[in-house]
């Protein structure tokens, strides 16, 4: 089952913000982080059920090489990302998007 993913305004901003953040750290890092983000979109698109269940109906997957998790809840015909924030945010800094 593979399922179109869509993020939220709010999940587009934190990855704006995270991938800035990184390009400021290092030249390249930011579009690598973005490439790590895009493959576990793909892994969640493809296996949408695949990743544990942590809040309600919400979902979170880890993205490779980098402490951010990808928040995210499968609805009937597509996953919708709520927020992409590092692992070590307070879970209100996401729950309230749920």
């Amino acid at each position: 089952m593979t399922l179109e993913v869509r993020l939220r305004r709010e999940a587009e901003e934190d990855l704006e913000d995270a991938a800035s953040w990184y390009e400021s750290q290092q030249a390249g890092l930011g579009q690598q982080f973005l490439d790590e983000v895009l493959k576990a979109l793909e892994t969640i698109s493809e296996t949408p059920l695949g990743f544990s269940v942590i809040y309600r109906n919400t979902r979170r997957a880890w993205i490779r090489r980098f402490p951010f998790g990808i928040f995210y809840q499968v609805e009937s015909d597509d996953v919708v990302v709520i927020a992409i924030i590092h692992g070590s945010r307070h879970p209100r800094r996401w729950q309230g998007r749920a």
